[in-house]
């Protein structure tokens, strides 16, 4: 159990950092707290959706994720699919230091961040 709880915080973290680095890039907010409250948002929804509605849930869910980037974040519709990519981004370079640094990592994920 506590193994679980610390590998949702550390996801969580890794995909607010990854937000938050795109919010820094493309609309120049600097807040990791509102990053990672936007990860825990989009991951809820995410996951709701793709629970509920077999099928296309994955395209709904992206684009419901998408809708919560845009709402929390200044600009539009362009910005947010930019803000996710930076962040998908991010992640990535992330889990490539952590994978070369701890073996055997390579199982954790991003919360709140699609990867």
């Amino acid at each position: 159990m506590l193994a679980s709880i610390v590998v949702f915080v550390v996801s969580l973290l890794i995909g607010g950092l990854g937000i938050y680095v795109g919010a820094k890039v493309i609309v120049d907010v600097e807040d990791y707290t509102y990053a990672i409250g936007t990860a825990l948002i989009g991951g809820l929804l995410w996951g709701i959706i793709e629970f509920f509605v077999p099928l296309i849930g994955g395209i709904l869910a992206f684009i419901a994720y998408l809708w919560i980037v845009n709402r929390r974040y200044p600009g539009g519709w362009i910005e947010a699919i930019l803000i996710t990519l930076v962040a998908w981004l991010a992640v990535v370079v992330v889990f490539i230091v952590l994978s070369l640094l701890i073996p055997g990592i390579e199982g954790i994920g991003a919360y709140g961040v699609p990867t």
